[in-house]
């Protein structure tokens, strides 16, 4: 009996896993498709962080848009999304200058700027009109232009990157602050350059202290001012803040009791920034925005310097692709010729 019992007990084990075969394949048969999916899905093409960079491409000046962008996207493996921001008028010719060039392989959204949502928030100032066009004013509504990304990087357009845009990136933001900045006192390499060319770098160059509603601040004039040309931005935080509304009510005032004009050193866009995000900035590494190359035509950084730099920034009237100005080469080394031969570079020989 023993032995037939045996058999009976191995014949029943082999049917149990016989049927438990089965019953595995038929649960994973469907799966294993899905485990591909996965597999897709994790790849590091499709996983990949995007990387949001604001750009305006202004009527005039187009090519500056076009050579900060060649120098990103020349410089990084990262993926990187452009938002170029212009108006309505100007859209086309943006949009056909990237897709004509070597630019044609990035990846880019172009964002109409109504200029509307400006009326009535702007002083009129004819002393550097060129301060008033509507574009500079993109930076104060990042949210509204950007919806889908938490953190954006916004640059001016008279720029370009040296270096892996993706470190710039990275930049820690702290706890509750909603944008990071570069600070005018950061670099002692430019202090002499602000001394050289009597270049303000503290908010008394910014806003008129002779008025009440300024004073009422409680800022003290010597604070350091910075520089909102290169920002790296958190869009839950600026939006909890209400930072957006809070920059509209300083145009406003400055409409009705003129605290700031484009005669004092940053023009109108400037200095709302200084006065909504006082104290509630975090740093962006100094060699990310080495500044004022566009302060005098006279006045040069060290060639070493530069080549450190990671990111340049031609802010003042000499721009490089007028006369005069210094360190074109650095930036004609990313330019891309208009196709449709609109833009052309001043040069001493033109």
């Amino acid at each position: 009996i023993l032995p037939f019992v045996s058999v009976n007990q191995i014949l029943l084990l082999l049917l149990v896993l016989t049927v438990c075969a089965i019953l595995y394949n038929k649960v994973h048969k469907v799966p294993s498709a899905l485990k591909n999916e996965a597999v897709d899905l994790e790849s590091p093409e499709e996983m990949e962080e995007e990387i949001p960079v604001v750009i305006c491409a202004a009527a005039g000046r187009m090519g500056a848009a076009i050579a900060a962008i060649s120098s990103i996207y020349s410089n990084t493996e990262a993926n990187v999304l452009f938002y170029i921001v212009g108006l309505k008028n100007t859209i086309p010719h943006i949009r056909k200058w990237i897709e004509n060039s070597k630019l044609k392989e990035i990846k880019f959204k172009v964002v109409e700027f109504n200029p509307m949502v400006l009326k009535g928030k702007i002083r009129q100032d004819a002393s550097r009109p060129e301060l008033l066009q509507p574009l500079n004013f993109v930076r104060f509504y990042l949210p509204l232009l950007i919806q889908k990304h938490e953190k954006v990087i916004y640059l001016d357009d008279d720029i370009i990157v040296q270096g892996d845009i993706q470190e710039l990136y990275d930049t820690k933001l702290a706890p509750g602050h909603a944008a990071a900045f570069s600070d005018d006192c950061d670099l002692p390499s430019t202090h002499e350059m602000v001394r050289s060319v009597g270049m303000q770098n503290t908010y008394m160059g910014f806003l008129d202290y002779r008025k009440q509603a300024i004073r009422d601040l409680g800022i003290s004039p010597s604070t350091c001012s910075f520089n909102p040309g290169v920002i790296v931005a958190n869009m839950t935080e600026w939006k909890h803040q209400r930072l957006t509304k809070q920059l509209e009510k300083w145009m406003q005032r400055n409409v009705e009791e003129n605290l700031y004009s484009s005669t004092l050193g940053g023009g109108v866009a400037t200095s709302p920034m200084l006065i909504v995000f006082h104290g509630k900035y975090s740093a962006i590494n100094p060699m990310w925005h080495v500044r004022h190359l566009g302060w005098s035509p006279d006045t040069r950084y060290s060639e070493h310097f530069l080549q450190e730099a990671k990111l340049l920034h031609w802010n003042g009237r000499y721009k490089p692709w007028d006369y005069p100005s210094v360190h074109t080469d650095l930036w004609e080394n990313w330019f891309i010729p208009d196709p449709s031969g609109k833009f052309k570079l001043t040069r001493p020989d033109s």
